[in-house]
């Protein structure tokens, strides 16, 4: 019996020792795993060019334009008796209001191309047809005397001259029969946006406001809720008759949203 439990004891002991030892005891080498970033290599993407902004041509830069430039038109229309109204909305539609490419590149508010005969710079620029020529000029200004000289050279303007400056219509039509632009909306375009910006009111101006340092402008107001002819008058320190003639209204009746012309 003795010896059972000194042989059981034995055993045990040994046991313990042996699982005591394996804590220790390491039987498998591990691997030490470094993890690499791995660099992803994307197809490689062609470089589009710069997608220019489409050209708001809006009241606030149509009026800005306007008041820039009236003044030569008037001048203009004394000197050639071209209507000051047809030059402005001429310079309003082809330069997109002084912000189209042509325009802001070479100064060319009107759309004139070279033609047989121009000795002076050009530019290429895509219009009816690609790669077009079109003149360059150093100033807006030299656009606009040019502008005058391209129509009272060319025969097929001349019956324009003989509306006067006053008939702005026939101006409008004329211009696209002679062949001045091909689109059959150019005289009804010309037409509104005189309307819109009553241009007119430059065909009644004399040359004595064109002194030297005699800036012409003109203020527009949006017709708010509760206004009318009389309390705008007032505003802006002006008759109601003086009002409605600038703007050509028969009545007194104006809308809100309405621009009214201030002079």
């Amino acid at each position: 019996m003795k010896i059972r439990l000194v042989f059981y004891i034995v055993i045990c002991s040994v046991f313990m020792v042996s699982c005591g030892s394996n804590k220790n005891v390491v039987t498998k080498v591990r691997k030490k795993v470094v993890l690499q970033e791995k660099e992803e290599i994307y197809p490689e993407l062609p470089q589009l060019e710069q997608i220019k902004k489409p050209l708001k041509t809006n009241s606030n830069h149509t009026v800005a334009y306007i008041e820039k430039f009236a003044r030569i038109a008037v001048k203009k229309m004394h000197e050639h008796n071209i209507p000051a109204s047809i030059t402005l909305a001429q310079g309003v539609l082809e330069s997109g209001s002084g912000r189209s490419e042509l325009a802001i590149r070479s100064n060319n508010h009107f759309g004139i191309k070279c033609h047989k005969g121009w000795k002076g710079k050009s530019v290429t620029h895509d219009d009816d047809e690609k790669g077009e020529c079109f003149r360059k000029y150093k100033y807006p200004e030299t656009s606009y005397e040019d502008h005058s000289q391209f129509l009272i050279t060319r025969k097929r303007y001349a019956s324009l001259f003989k509306l006067g400056s006053q008939n702005y219509k026939g101006w409008a039509y004329g211009l696209r029969r002679a062949g001045y632009a091909t689109d059959k909306r150019y005289p009804q375009k010309l037409i509104t946006i005189i309307k819109k910006y009553n241009l007119t009111v430059y065909d009644r101006m004399g040359a004595r406001k064109l002194n030297k340092g005699n800036q012409v402008k003109v203020k527009s107001y949006k017709v708010q809720k509760g206004d009318t002819l009389y309390s705008i008058a007032r505003k802006y320190n002006v008759s109601v008759i003086n009002l409605k003639k600038v703007n050509g209204l028969s009545s007194n009746e104006i809308s809100i949203g309405q621009d009214l012309l201030i002079n």
